[in-house]
């Protein structure tokens, strides 16, 4: 590079580490370190078609990726021979498939989701063209079981596909999986599908007590996480996780890559995967329920600061996140603080 563009560089370098040492108010873990990794960064590692089908394009990380997924479906308690996954860029790509998923199992389903969840999820029924209701939430975030109830009653002839947050974006409230599935029985719909938004919580609500209900022996048929969240990732990334008697409705061939078609995108991150796989090897199961408890014990110290300085700070049960009345425009810009509703919030 020329002079000017090595400034350039520099320049955002000493940005980036700036923002970096602030920020508050994302979900996004910056404390891992991926350096025994950087020699993969000199190869364009693929793992585009199905991570459980072999490809004609061999540079990737197909194994490990598949370590990963099978790492979180024992974790989320599914079937041991009825589960099928891959790494996605995001949570929200995880959603979208979810969602793809039960779409293509009830065409005439109906979605309902909560007011309080994630905004991609919108975006999402609008790219599949389906049919969805606002749920009311609570206060706390966790969305209204009697409105629920009470408007899946008026429309008892539709399926029901469920969108569960299991940790929504302002205040990480969790939906309870069993309590809405206790809904179903009672109005006697036998046709529905629930995926679960686990972005932020469900990364992690399997190493905690009690555990939340949110996973596949609570009832979700899918599950979406992000990796560069709780795990941390030098590039965002997620993991989705669904039954694979779901999944194997919507496969099909596609000879050109030697592969079967069953992603949402074709072409997909090779380096995600490893950095998956180096965490979970790294903690393991020990390390990352320290980890877990840690960063409650650290919500918890900051929610005791922040009520000590006269700040009406409080938590869901559980929680990492902490909320508290919005401050000024400008802390929150300089620590990054997401602000809705009049409230902001620290992770």
């Amino acid at each position: 590079l020329s002079p000017d563009h090595d400034v350039i560089l520099q320049e955002l370098l000493a940005d980036v580490k700036k923002h970096a040492d602030l920020f508050l108010g994302y979900p996004v873990s910056k404390d891992f370190d991926y350096q025994e990794l950087l020699e993969f960064l000199k190869f364009p590692m693929n793992n585009l078609g199905d991570p459980f089908v072999p490809s004609t394009y061999a540079v990737g990380s197909r194994k490990l990726e598949i370590e990963v997924v099978e790492f979180f479906a024992r974790m989320f308690r599914a079937e041991p021979d009825n589960w099928w996954g891959y790494v996605t860029n995001g949570g929200s790509e995880g959603n979208l498939y979810g969602l793809y998923l039960a779409r293509e199992l009830y065409p005439k389903g109906m979605v309902y989701y909560s007011e309080s969840t994630h905004y991609s999820v919108q975006k999402n029924l609008h790219l599949l063209n389906m049919p969805n209701i606002t749920i009311s939430a609570q206060q706390n975030g966790e969305i209204d079981y009697e409105d629920l109830e009470r408007t899946i009653g008026m429309n008892r002839q539709l399926p029901v596909i469920i969108m569960a947050n299991i940790g929504t974006t302002m205040t990480e409230a969790r939906d309870d999986i069993r309590q809405i599935k206790t809904i179903l029985k009672k109005l006697a719909v036998k046709h529905y599908y629930i995926h679960a938004d686990g972005a932020l919580s469900g990364s992690y609500s399997a190493l905690i007590e009690p555990r939340p209900a949110f996973d596949f022996a609570d009832g979700a048929d899918s599950i979406a996480i992000s990796g560069h969240k709780f795990f941390g990732s030098p590039m965002p990334c997620g993991v989705v996780v669904v039954k694979k008697s779901n999944r194997d409705r919507i496969a099909r061939a596609v000879s050109y890559i030697g592969s079967i078609d069953t992603t949402i995108s074709g072409s997909r991150n090779g380096h995600s995967p490893l950095f998956l796989w180096y965490a979970i090897k790294k903690l393991g199961m020990d390390g990352l329920k320290k980890r877990a408890l840690h960063a409650l014990d650290v919500a918890q110290y900051a929610e005791e600061q922040l009520k000590q300085v006269g700040i009406s700070a409080w938590r869901n049960p559980n929680a990492i996140t902490v909320n508290f009345p919005e401050l000024d425009e400008v802390i929150c810009k300089r620590y990054q603080l997401a602000s809705e509703g009049g409230w902001s919030h620290i992770i």
